[in-house]
């Protein structure tokens, strides 16, 4: 593949370029002012306004539709020469079928970038196998077979691990019910973005992970050895279950799974409204 990275594209898009391919899409003068507007307004460096004469403000709701209009001779290029590709804003990949024709490709891609002013940034671009890198939050891997399916980037794995423990520590005021409304504010979206990932393993392992977590938050806010053992025998636990896990009642973690498990189960999860990737 070739995974092209753009260096500091938005602080450098051509305001002329840009407008120039802009006014041969909407011949509309009053919408090339609009625009021309919008990238002239100054950016505010604490009390004074600092004027520019390139670049689009990232994040902007505009930007992302003003890249595409920029970058859309690159992709009518590729396509033109029957190239397999995939672009977001200033993030492309071209999959091609050894590193010779994707060295050719890359002194394309870098040929028709500079003639829109643009750089590629060489740090962080790359010829290289599809396995290894990532794009979008996504990477491959070879299932049985020699199938190339997509997976989630360990990257990206971590980056939301690290957002739910952010969202669920485990000294905290919140009830269960309040902990899992947080998750629910976030997982649904995250497993919409991810949904092309063809990896239900994985979908199970973090959702296991997560009712661990669950489980440990419920331990420490019961605290005690006794009231652990009261609470997990009102749950319909064996005594000889509720006595062990209760004399461990400060080992939050490691308690959290093994013995726990049988008490407060999937089910226990799922009518506190956690919700489920899998």
């Amino acid at each position: 593949m070739v995974d092209v990275d753009l260096e500091k594209f938005f602080d450098r898009v051509d305001h002329d370029i840009l407008i120039d391919r802009l006014r041969k899409k909407v011949p509309d003068p009053g919408v090339i002012r609009l625009v021309r507007a919008y990238l002239n307004a100054g950016v505010a460096d604490g009390d004074t306004v600092v004027k520019r004469s390139r670049g689009a403000p990232q994040g902007g709701p505009l930007s992302p539709l003003l890249a595409n209009l920029l970058l859309d001779e690159v992709d009518k290029e590729l396509e033109r020469r029957g190239h397999a590709f995939c672009r977001y804003a200033d993030d492309c990949n071209v999959y091609v079928r050894s590193t010779r024709a994707g060295e050719r490709v890359m002194v394309l891609l870098r040929r028709l970038y500079g003639r829109l002013h643009l750089t590629v940034n060489e740090a962080k671009s790359a010829v290289a196998s599809v396995f290894g890198r990532k794009f979008l939050g996504y990477a491959f891997w070879a299932a049985p077979g020699g199938v190339v399916k997509r997976r989630v980037a360990d990257k990206a794995i971590k980056a939301f691990k690290n957002h739910i423990r952010d969202l669920t520590p485990r000294v905290t005021g919140r009830s269960l019910r309040a902990v899992t409304e947080r998750l629910r504010s976030f997982i649904p979206g995250w497993k919409a973005y991810f949904r092309l990932a063809q990896t239900p393993r994985v979908w199970r392992e973090l959702d296991e992970w997560m009712r661990h977590r669950l489980r440990a938050i419920q331990l420490k806010q019961w605290k005690r050895g006794r009231t652990i053992f009261r609470e997990l025998t009102a749950m319909g636990a064996k005594p000889e279950v509720a006595q062990r896990v209760a004399g461990n009642s400060r080992c939050w973690w490691r308690n959290s799974g093994m013995l726990l498990n049988s008490v407060l189960t999937i089910k226990w999860a799922d009518q506190l409204g956690m919700p489920r990737l899998a």
